[in-house]
């Protein structure tokens, strides 16, 4: 049983790290009013963009040694502003223009998902490589650096400390959301806008700017997420149409943990586990079992919603203003 904990877990982890930050991203959007389906978009937009400056990076040093500062730095901050800048075109047209914000999230993410492909392959043609896919092998080893003594600590170091600083980043950022949105008084005033923004506004807070501040802090923190898949749970290797369902599976995990960040840690590991339980359960060459384990992800939201709702409480619903527009003459 341990050896199964020791080798199942770190790779839930590293499964749900991804998750986590999307997750994150997507509930403090949210708490502000702005319902942005555009999520799976800007972590395909952040992973790009933390490609395309680890690429030229490492094509710029000619064959010398890379500097770890700089390898982190570049790829980080392109993949930041890339997040910042789909947060801004989001707000500009859902904040204000006004837009139908579930129609501007999915154009977006079909947008940054196409962008992300685009640009994937006019690299692959740049460096020449035979198989359709980038390796950045020496910007990966940065990220996915663990602690030199995890390794001699056993169990313990595998299931806890074997993971690069961004899982940790990932679980902090959670942490501290948690605590703005439920200990301050900046928490308390974006839930205010979240729930009843004509309220907010009587009260003298500015609407427009907390919903673009936080919708591109939101942004900023999902695509790490794709940064984080790329660089750690991919080691590197950029491919097309690779993430898959993951920034849906974020979006799910808004619902799953009624959006509180601190909740989101575990349910990310718990959906990660869910997401690869099908390679640790032997199924033979049962193809349709295995799709059916694939589906426990969203069956486990679609239960906890329906709990929820009969539940009713206040403390479990979304924010009451949630992807409806903010018109000052109607208050």
């Amino acid at each position: 049983m341990l050896s199964f904990l020791v080798s199942f877990v770190p790779r839930a982890v590293t499964q749900g790290i991804p998750l986590l930050f999307g997750c994150t991203g997507e509930i403090i959007t949210e708490k502000s009013g702005n319902l942005n389906l555009g999520i799976p978009g800007v972590m395909y937009v952040g992973g790009i963009c933390g490609v395309i400056g680890s690429f030229f990076y490492e094509r710029s040093l000619g064959g010398a040694a890379i500097n770890p500062v700089l390898g982190i730095l570049v790829p980080l901050l392109c993949c930041l502003l890339g997040s910042l800048i789909m947060g801004l075109v989001y707000c500009f047209l859902t904040v204000s223009l006004r837009a139908n914000q579930n129609v501007t999230g999915l154009a977006l993410t079909t947008f940054g998902v196409g962008f992300g492909n685009f640009f994937g392959g006019s690299l692959v043609k740049l460096s020449g490589a035979d198989v359709p896919s980038i390796a950045l092998s020496s910007t990966s080893k940065l990220f996915r650096a663990q602690l030199p003594f995890a390794s001699s600590l056993g169990g313990f170091g595998a299931v806890f400390l074997s993971y690069g600083f961004l899982a940790y980043v990932a679980i902090l950022i959670a942490v501290g959301a948690s605590y703005v949105l439920n200990h301050t008084r900046v928490g308390l005033q974006l839930r205010a806008v979240g729930e009843n923004p004509a309220t907010a506004d009587a009260a003298g807070i500015n609407i427009t700017r907390y919903k673009y501040v936080t919708t591109c802090v939101g942004c900023m923190i999902a695509g790490l997420g794709g940064l984080y898949y790329v660089m750690d749970y991919a080691n590197g290797v950029w491919s097309n149409d690779a993430f898959g369902d993951r920034g849906w599976l974020a979006i799910a995990l808004v619902i799953f943990t009624i959006w509180r960040p601190a909740l989101s840690i575990p349910a990310s590991i718990l959906f990660g586990g869910l997401y690869i339980l099908n390679l640790y359960i032997p199924i033979g060459k049962d193809l349709a079992v295995k799709e059916l384990y694939k589906m426990l992800p969203y069956v486990v939201t679609i239960v906890v919603l329906v709990f929820s709702s009969l539940r009713n409480k206040r403390e479990n619903q979304p924010p009451e203003s949630l992807g409806l527009p903010y018109f000052r003459e109607n208050r």
